[in-house]
């Protein structure tokens, strides 16, 4: 009887669910949405009970469409997004939502650890910066503001490993989520006591330190029956989702990068020790011996789908009316412009941005509009934007020391030929796309693949499993042009980040609490 590998994705906005064969095919996939909540300024929140229940639907309704035996399954392997604090009690209880990685709450925070402690400090054990949306910050802001519920933490969790909880029944920590928390020593993949002390984090409320691969539990009674799976399926610990599907892309050598095009973008340089830069992520690959050094954008696919939403009416009539997808519509419409989208640029600071930029209060942009323009200028240049985006964390990296060879593009993003060509020919890489839609859920496969033996090493794995479906070579004459507007894309920031923060003052100073359309 064949063996098949399933691998689960918890995204931002929703729960990838495949399962493969040990060639990387894709046997049968699902995919399940979930809210964010925003409940106040700077907070942004995910219920951790509504990503397991999104789990239980896709792979019950993955199985009942393909009908596969699910006796073939050899383990499960889940990547989750970056950076939760999921407060737990003793019996996995979840006692509030997680904020997410995009959440903020916790600038001042930041602020007071710094002045404590210094930059360098921290530094030196994590190699990442002290930013509120990183786990660490998290963690003690519930300490601070909300003090009952950290008193009954038991502990606090990752979003896979809150998935890998909810199948066996462990506590557990993957060493590739590990970054999250600057206490976690970067280069012997240990929690740092005296740190973790001195910040005021008890290392009991952290779970054991498990190997990506690492077979952590079985799946239970409980969970089985919720999933539509028999117990006693092999589950591994699993990793970060941009490390998964960097894992996925097949980027396990050094100088191998994942560029990454789902709900958010940035890219993953593939080192075989860590260089640590002040403006980048660092954290361990779930490859073991392998380290990532990111870089992690607001903008990515979310941009485009915020456009959709909010101005896609006429695409979306389009769509009904030819049979055609909306986004291959939208993509259309941006081909018909020029590159550089004759001025128009773009900010892709939606929720702020993480690397290089750092900014909670940036904000997203549109630069260079009159009367000529189109919608579909628009729609260009927010695929431009997120490409600058990436050629800035691409330059940061190589201030460390860190070089991407070619990009290896991943996500849905990467369905869009033109965008994929865009950012080719703004960074100047070449890029190879992988099956994209479902890299990381490849990953954590592979992951589980390698751990139950299914694969005898990550070599193997990779060689079987992923594949390349196109390449794009970047043109160098537009590669000089997009350049030029590289640079005012540089300085538009420069221009508008003390701007972004008067903004905001705005609305306190002139009694904006009251409603639209108050008297």
């Amino acid at each position: 009887m064949g063996k098949l590998l399933m691998g689960m994705d918890i995204g931002t906005s929703a729960c990838k669910a495949a399962l493969f064969d040990p060639e990387g095919n894709v046997m049968c996939r699902s995919t399940e949405e979930y809210p964010v909540y925003y409940p106040a300024p700077g907070y942004v929140e995910q219920n951790p009970l509504e990503w397991w229940e999104a789990v239980c639907r896709a792979v019950r309704r993955m199985i009942d469409a393909s009908r596969v035996d699910v006796r073939q399954i050899a383990g499960i392997g889940v990547a989750g997004q970056s950076w939760s604090a999921i407060p737990v009690d003793r019996q996995g209880h979840v006692l509030c939502n997680t904020p997410i990685w995009m959440d903020t709450r916790s600038g001042e925070i930041c602020r007071e650890v710094l002045e404590k402690l210094g930059h360098d400090r921290i530094f030196q054990v994590c190699g990442n910066p002290f930013e509120p949306t990183y786990t660490t910050p998290k963690i003690l802001w519930f300490r601070e503001q909300r003090p009952e519920i950290f008193r009954n933490t038991f502990q606090f969790l990752q979003s896979n490993s809150y998935i890998v909880y909810r199948l066996t029944g462990v506590f557990t920590q993957d060493l590739s989520q590990g970054y999250g928390l600057h206490f976690f020593h970067m280069q012997n993949g240990q929690w740092d006591e005296k740190l973790s002390g001195e910040l005021g984090i008890p290392l009991e409320k952290l779970p054991e330190l498990f190997p990506c691969d690492k077979v952590v539990g079985e799946v239970t009674r409980a969970a089985g029956e919720a999933m539509g799976l028999p117990s006693g399926i092999p589950v591994v610990a699993g990793g970060l989702d941009a490390a998964c599907g960097a894992l996925g892309a097949g980027v396990i050598h050094p100088g191998q990068t994942q560029e990454q095009g789902g709900q958010a973008g940035g890219m993953s340089i593939c080192l075989s020790q860590p260089k640590a830069h002040p403006r980048l992520i660092l954290g361990q690959h779930v490859v073991p011996d392998r380290w990532l050094l990111q870089g992690g954008t607001v903008g990515g696919g979310g941009t485009l789908k915020w456009f959709r939403q909010e101005f896609g009416a006429s695409e979306e009539a389009q769509a009904r009316q030819s049979g055609k997808g909306v986004y291959q519509i939208m993509d259309e419409e941006a081909s018909g412009i020029a590159p550089g989208s004759e001025g128009v640029l773009f900010l892709p600071y939606m929720a702020g941005e993480r690397s290089p930029v750092w900014d909670k209060h940036a904000k997203g942009v549109y630069f260079g509009l009159d009367y000529h323009k189109t919608r579909a200028h628009m729609i260009r240049a927010t695929m431009e934007g997120c490409a600058y985006a990436l050629l800035h964390n691409l330059k940061t990296a190589e201030e460390a020391g860190a070089e991407a060879l070619e990009l290896t593009a991943m996500g849905g993003a990467a369905n869009s030929r033109l965008w994929t060509r865009i950012k080719s020919d703004v960074t100047g890489k070449t890029i190879r796309v992988s099956a994209s839609d479902t890299a990381t859920a490849l990953g954590a496969a592979i992951l589980a693949g390698v751990g139950t033996g299914v694969y005898r090493d990550f070599q193997e794995a990779v060689k079987r499993a992923c594949r390349i479906t196109r390449v794009y070579d970047p043109d160098q004459n537009l590669h000089l042009q997009y350049d030029g507007y590289y640079g005012i894309y540089r300085r538009l920031y420069d221009q508008l980040k003390n701007v972004f923060r008067e903004a905001e003052k705005v609305p306190q100073m002139c009694g904006g609490d009251r409603k639209p359309g108050a008297d």
